[in-house]
């Protein structure tokens, strides 16, 4: 591959991901904007969490501000935070699982699965939650590109007869780090989500994408 393949294939991937980046950043800024009284009002977050967050209350029997809210949130609230750590955080996570996973599907089908998961995390928090506040933030989605990354090394690892402890290891960590921003934030982790999300992305890793891979890790044989 030459210099200028792998340009244009950085390119690639960083326009997609800087895309979803920039929308929940755009968002997230003009909500701090009107937290600080910089412009807007400081009710604007709380109007954003009202008409963009997930609402369980919304597949029941709650009137919802306009039309489709009730289908359109299970896509709006992965473009809302609850502050600039929770933005930073999930930010940066994007980041880093973006880049492989875009890497591997192309970027068509890192949207489909980005998607995918912000909707089966919205769909794991409706079924497992009894929560009556909004649920908001990336994590849906991200918990599902962990979900699919860890589900094709699975696939790559399978095929190539290597061991499969690694991928074990991988879903116990993310088991263990529930458990300890759960405790961490007083319950109040939207775990359903995370699983919800999660599970998705793994179906949807072998959906979208179910061939393995080349496989060269000589130190975990």
């Amino acid at each position: 591959m030459t210099t200028h393949d792998r340009l244009k294939g950085f390119r690639g991937i960083a326009v997609i991901l800087l895309v979803l980046i920039a929308i929940s950043v755009m968002v997230e800024l003009i909500l701090q904007g009107a937290d600080w009284r910089l412009w807007g009002m400081p009710q604007w977050r709380s109007l954003a969490y009202q008409n963009g967050g997930f609402w369980i209350g919304l597949l029941q029997n709650w009137r919802p501000n306009y039309a489709y809210q009730p289908y359109a949130m299970f896509l709006t609230y992965g473009f809302l935070h609850g502050g600039l750590a929770h933005l930073v955080v999930n930010m940066v996570t994007l980041a880093g699982l973006g880049v492989i996973a875009v890497r591997r599907i192309g970027s068509t089908r890192f949207l489909l699965l980005y998607a995918m998961s912000a909707i089966g995390g919205a769909m794991g928090f409706a079924l497992l939650s009894t929560a009556v506040q909004p649920m908001v933030g990336a994590s849906g989605a991200l918990f599902g590109l962990a979900g699919a990354l860890i589900a094709w090394e699975y696939v790559d690892r399978f095929t190539a007869e290597k061991r499969l402890w690694p991928v074990v290891r991988t879903v116990i960590w993310l088991i263990a780090l529930n458990l300890i921003l759960w405790w961490a934030m007083d319950g109040q982790l939207a775990w359903e989500t995370h699983l919800g999300g999660f599970l998705t992305g793994w179906v949807t890793a072998f959906t979208i994408d179910p061939r393995s891979r080349p496989f060269d890790d000589e130190s975990s044989a």
